[in-house]
């Protein structure tokens, strides 16, 4: 329990009137119950009120404190004494706090680095009465700076995406990263619910954000993908996110006051690492191919072989179809319409390999601006969709085009060998996959000159029989 005398400067900084029995109780619980140490002294400079934050920091007890007349000889070092006192009582003078640093000798004669802030107490007539000084150890005032400056730079310079969350999952805090990052000022998101902010990801966000509520933060970052809503329309972003549960320092238990959600945009580098491994599937798939091709012993059978190797996770159905036979005069280059004969396609129905078909012979009917007659009359890949159309109307426009009915994509390649057009590969997505990028258009057309080649050394063979291996 804090002491104090009981007259002088002690009644101008505690009263205790007669009547008013709770006075010094209340009085000593306010001070005993601050977290920083605090000491006060009258006019003469005696020591009046010690709180046991003092107690706990230095050693000396508040009854071994009050009374005592500055701190030399006892709090401080001999030599130190008279400046220091100096400093302290100066304040009486002064207006406003007085900021010191200087060092205390605790009752086991250690010595701690303090920081002060004192500042005058006056009388009922203004006149200065005495001096308070809240003292803490430096290391602690460091500690604490260091975690103001923290906060602020975290939201003011920080390179990356510092949000607050409160308890109802709603912006609290947003720095100038975050703020750009979801397309809208630092206050105007405030408040707002994240489904306002982001299309799509908020449900993997919030459900996030309830378990570190719950069970506090997740040992790793996590990476999520959001669709932001902004002004210039909505942007596909890939956020790898930390989150810490954000807890009350007063009260007794862990009380959540919300979650700090700090995040990083990775889109670039994630799309990048996306399409690298795309790009290595692609050529184990060719490679693949190339490899099962070379053990067949009829060239059309290896020009499937490359379609089937081609359409996993490329494409929903293929279709081959060469050039219909032209008078030996003429090829698929030369004047006159384009006939295109169905020579292998996916199966409609079940998965499975694509089959031989077209014995027969017969032209397909093609409308004039199918994509196939475009791809063979501009010798280079066509590029097709349906569009943001209904499921009814998609359906129509497939069937025009003799495509499955679950077609919506579409990506026709030219069969090219030795300088002569040969047919065409189309290649069809469903519904459920993304269009055809300029990415998928370089793949098709590698996956279609090694068709052309097995299907150019297929009419050779089928031309001069008796060159075929017995």
């Amino acid at each position: 329990m804090s002491a104090s005398r009981r007259s002088g400067t002690t009644d101008e900084l505690g009263p205790d009137e007669p009547g008013e029995s709770g006075g010094s109780d209340l009085l000593a619980a306010l001070l005993d119950g601050m977290d920083a140490a605090l000491c006060a002294f009258d006019a003469d400079g005696v020591v009046t009120h010690w709180n046991r934050e003092a107690e706990r920091i230095l050693g000396w007890t508040a009854a071994e404190a009050v009374g005592r007349r500055g701190f030399a000889g006892w709090a401080v070092r001999s030599a130190d004494a008279e400046e220091v006192q100096a400093r302290l009582m100066s304040a009486m003078r002064a207006p406003g706090r007085q900021v010191h640093e200087f060092a205390l000798v605790t009752k086991g004669g250690g010595r701690v680095l303090v920081r002060t802030q004192s500042a005058a107490v006056r009388g009922p007539d203004g006149k200065p009465a005495g001096v308070y000084c809240a003292f803490s150890e430096v290391h602690a005032q460091i500690d604490l700076e260091r975690s103001i400056a923290l906060s602020e730079a975290l939201f003011e310079d920080a390179s990356w995406g510092v949000v607050l969350v409160d308890a109802d999952l709603r912006p609290a805090v947003v720095n100038a990263h975050a703020a750009r990052a979801l397309g809208t000022g630092r206050t105007s998101v405030l408040g707002r619910p994240l489904g306002e902010l982001l299309a799509q990801g908020v449900e993997e966000l919030e459900a996030a954000l309830t378990h570190v509520l719950a069970e506090g933060a997740p040992p790793a970052p996590a990476e999520m993908w959001v669709t932001v809503r902004a002004p210039e329309g909505e942007k596909r972003r890939c956020w790898r996110s930390g989150f810490l549960r954000l807890s009350s320092p007063l009260a007794e238990e862990p009380v959540p006051l919300g979650v700090g959600w700090l995040f990083e945009d990775v889109t670039e580098a994630k799309q990048g690492e996306q399409e690298a491994a795309l790009l290595r599937f692609r050529t184990n798939q060719l490679h693949r191919a190339a490899r099962a091709a070379a053990e067949c012993e009829d060239p059309a059978e290896a020009a499937t072989v490359h379609l089937d190797f081609a359409l996993a996770g490329f494409a929903d159905h293929a279709l081959v179809d060469r050039v219909a036979d032209r008078p030996r005069a003429q090829d698929a280059d030369g004047p006159g319409p384009v006939r295109l004969v169905r020579l292998a396609a996916t199966p409609a129905g079940a998965p499975g390999p694509s089959l031989l078909t077209g014995a027969a012979g017969l032209p397909l009917r093609y409308p004039e601006d199918h994509p196939a007659l475009k791809c063979v009359e501009r010798g280079g890949t066509v590029r097709a969709d349906a569009g943001p159309v209904s499921a009814q109307r998609a359906r129509e426009w497939a069937s025009q085009r003799q495509w499955p009915g679950d077609a919506v994509h579409a990506l026709c390649a030219v069969l090219r060998s030795r300088g002569r057009t040969l047919g065409v590969v189309t290649f069809l997505r469903g519904s459920g996959r993304s269009r055809f990028e300029r990415s998928d258009t370089a793949y098709a057309e590698d996956v279609a000159v090694r068709i052309a080649a097995a299907l150019d050394l297929a009419e050779t063979l089928r031309d001069r029989p008796e060159e075929r291996t017995p």
